[in-house]
């Protein structure tokens, strides 16, 4: 009898460490930037899985400073104004990684410890894009390192 309820216990904790883990509640933000590409980004995700993200990017960025400035502010602007029409969507979510219902390729990864996301950009043919965002309570008006 001891055995059944000792094995009963063990296939119920095997199971319930099978079990997708719920997708945390929070908002967070980011940019990226390189030689020729700029990316500002925000991200909402709910425990049920609904994801609201906004990613505006420019590839093919000048490198002169004031064209740069002015990439940054445009960027800003569109993420802003455009974030009261983005949809939310639904991801699956693996306890780390968020992808498209069903789909294979990650899409973002959460680090639970760091409380941050990892957002993956992809721009046409070239590899993906990893843009960093932190946690935040509230949108700011400018998602740039400071």
């Amino acid at each position: 009898m001891v055995v059944r309820l000792a094995c009963a216990a063990l296939m119920l904790c095997m199971l319930s460490a099978c079990s997708p883990s719920a997708p945390p509640d929070g908002r967070w933000e980011g940019s990226y930037e390189s030689g020729d590409t700029m990316i500002v980004a925000r991200l909402e995700t709910t425990h049920d899985g609904q994801v609201r993200i906004s990613l505006p990017d420019i590839t093919g960025v000048s490198n002169d400073p004031t064209e740069r400035a002015t990439t940054r502010d445009s960027l800003t602007e569109r993420l802003a104004g455009g974030w009261g029409e983005v949809v939310p969507r639904p991801m699956d979510f693996d306890g780390t990684t968020f992808r498209k219902p069903g789909g294979i390729a990650p899409q973002i990864d959460y680090d639970k410890s760091t409380s941050t996301m990892t957002v993956y950009v992809y721009l046409g043919t070239s590899p993906a894009v990893l843009v960093p965002l932190h946690s935040v309570t509230e949108f700011s008006d400018n998602p740039w390192p400071h």
